[in-house]
């Protein structure tokens, strides 16, 4: 299994995800500070793994605070998370890890040393759990996969964008783990080429079949029938089922739709955001324009071009088949599917 990222001699270590295909790395952050950094600069990327990155990156800060007592320790404590907090706006798991890590600060007891070994276990519980809640979303997910099915993804949402196994990859290779026969349609995902560089990577490493296409090849191979079902992951997801993803996604799911095709959203309960009502209250990231104006390094667009670079997009719930999460499948109605897999009222 790829290790995304995990603890290890009170540092964390991480694959560095902008050197892949070409070369596999492993960095140890041994200060917080190099955690931010990786998160902003996307030496770990995907939404439940900025979340773990988040958790290990605070339990990180806090072994170096120089603090003799809880009351001086609070205030690093706190601008450590917000640091965090201002990395990714869009990935709602960024910032459930760090709600996360301050509920297990308010509830520590004891030495300052006693609260920075709990606030490591905590964090350290976060990544164990991230790779089983991914295997069961894969085994319920899986059933939604039939053999011989072509599946299209979009961006990555594999073990890479999580501490291990992943989300939508995470169905396919419960479905392939099962026997079944996949063959998957990875989209390249502009700007940053995530479907290029990372899934594709993942499908070689595990054996499965794939075919690598552009971003707007995806309308003309659903019409030619080279496309069953389409899955993919998500960033945050409304109360309403509206769905944050990769830039790109909302166009795949109005395809899909146009071409009769069920598109499929994996993705942890940690990624839901029931406080926000619909889509459009979701926090749009926009990154730097460089990301457009040129691939790997090289110039494609004219010195001086405006830029427009939104990372994600938001699929309405109308375009939604279903949304695989640990605890189950959510159909439409998702006001009430999502309660239900919440287990709230």
């Amino acid at each position: 299994m790829i290790k995304t990222i995990y603890w290890d001699n009170d540092h964390v270590v991480m694959i560095d995800q902008k050197l892949l295909p070409q070369e596999e790395r492993y960095v140890a952050c041994r200060d917080y500070r190099q955690v931010v950094a990786a998160i902003n600069d996307l030496t770990v990327r995907g939404a439940p793994a900025i979340g773990v990155a988040a958790a290990l990156g605070i339990a990180l800060g806090c072994l170096s605070l120089a603090a003799a007592s809880r009351k001086e320790f609070e205030p690093a404590f706190h601008r450590i998370c917000d640091e965090f907090s201002r990395t990714r706006p869009t990935a709602r798991n960024l910032f459930w890890a760090i709600e996360r890590m301050e509920r297990c600060w308010a509830t520590g007891a004891g030495t300052v040393a006693d609260i920075r070994k709990a606030l490591v276990e905590e964090a350290c519980r976060i990544v164990e759990e991230d790779i089983a809640i991914n295997r069961r979303i894969g085994k319920n997910g899986r059933i939604l996969l039939e053999d011989g099915d072509r599946v299209l993804t979009h961006c990555n949402a594999g073990a890479l964008a999580t501490a291990g196994y992943g989300t939508a990859l995470g169905v396919i290779r419960a479905a392939c783990e099962e026997g079944k026969r996949l063959h998957i349609f990875v989209d390249e995902t502009r700007p940053v080429l995530q479907g290029a560089r990372l899934t594709a990577w993942e499908l070689q490493k595990e054996g499965i079949p794939a075919t690598l296409i552009t971003d707007n090849m995806a309308g003309f191979v659903m019409s030619q029938g080279k496309i069953d079902k389409v899955i993919v992951g998500a960033d945050r997801i409304a109360a309403n089922g509206d769905v944050a993803n990769k830039i790109g996604t909302y166009s795949i799911a109005v395809l899909a739709k146009e071409n009769g095709l069920p598109f499929y959203v994996a993705a942890p309960l940690s990624t839901i955001d029931i406080s926000l009502p619909q889509g459009q209250d979701i926090p749009i990231e926009e990154r730097k324009a460089e990301e457009v104006l040129s691939i790997g390094g090289i110039r494609t667009a004219p010195a001086g071009m405006a830029v427009y670079n939104p990372a994600f997009d938001i699929t309405p719930h109308r375009y939604v088949t279903a949304i695989v999460t640990e605890t189950g499948v959510a159909i439409p109605p998702y006001e009430t599917g999502i309660k239900e897999l919440l287990q709230i009222g």
